[in-house]
């Protein structure tokens, strides 16, 4: 079969939906538990890769090699997750992930306010009407401001998605039938070829995981296991850096070959 994600709004009953969509195809449906892989795989502190992906950087000058860190492995642990077939992924940043690998059926759920408000209010029983309305504005903002700033991307753009299905005059339920159908499309099946490019992807973003500490601004691209690596380094340790480079990337799962493009930077005292 294939995979899908499924990027929602808060409280516009996508998680509800990835789980009936999961339970009818017999699928895996996967959300926090990516961020428990990273966590362990990294020894990152849980909280620490859900304030990345969760909270919206300010003005550009907050944005910090600590937080592309995380997203790094954020992203690794999801990939490796993703690799294999029958995955329902709901949550930040699937969609930006995967955006080019044809056998992953990508999902929009959107919903009106006040049926947001009133599914929120009914979680929570305790919050005012007020008060649950400014809750879920702001966490659409930080996540419109995330997905701006880390990717240049507006995650309300319809074009990002195969789909984009409103929870209104379609129900629950209809967009679980909707949904099941598409992802039984030829289109949405598992190829050689589209297996190949998510075998690079997860192989690209397992080298900038390993890397990303070491080398922060390191580029990585995979194209049937030969790895790029873009980088700048000074002048004088260009050697040694590339070496460890070198090493530290023939040890990742998948790599075949290794190029690296070391762009010199002169220090000056």
């Amino acid at each position: 079969m294939g995979c899908i994600t499924i990027s929602r709004g808060s409280y516009s009953f996508g998680k509800e939906i990835a789980e009936k969509v999961a339970d009818r195809l017999g699928y895996e449906c996967v959300e926090r538990e990516a961020l428990l892989d990273a966590s362990e795989t990294f020894n990152i502190p849980e909280i620490k890769l859900l304030e990345a992906i969760r909270d919206a950087p300010s003005i550009l000058g907050r944005f910090t090699y600590g937080k592309e860190r995380y997203i790094s492995y954020i992203q690794a642990a999801l990939l490796n997750k993703m690799q294999k077939d029958n995955i329902v992924y709901h949550g930040l940043a699937g969609h930006f992930f995967l955006k080019n690998i044809s056998h992953v059926l990508k999902v929009r759920i959107i919903a009106d306010l006040e049926d947001r408000i009133a599914y929120k209010m009914k979680l929570e029983g305790n919050l005012s009407r007020e008060e649950t309305q400014r809750l879920i504005k702001k966490i659409d903002e930080e996540r419109i401001k995330w997905s701006q700033h880390l990717y240049g991307i507006d995650s309300r753009d319809p074009s990002l998605y195969d789909l984009v299905i409103h929870i209104k005059p379609i129900t629950v339920e209809d967009a679980v039938d909707i949904i099941c159908n598409t992802a039984r499309l030829k289109h949405f099946q598992t190829t050689p070829e589209s297996q190949q490019a998510m075998n690079d992807l997860v192989t690209a973003a397992s080298v900038k995981a390993a890397l990303v500490q070491f080398v922060p601004d390191v580029n990585v691209s995979c194209s049937q296991g030969k790895v790029q690596l873009s980088l700048h380094v000074s002048k004088y340790s260009k050697d040694s850096m590339t070496g460890e480079i070198e090493k530290i990337t023939k040890s990742i799962k998948g790599v075949e070959k290794i190029e690296i493009r070391a762009h010199p930077t002169w220090d000056f005292e």
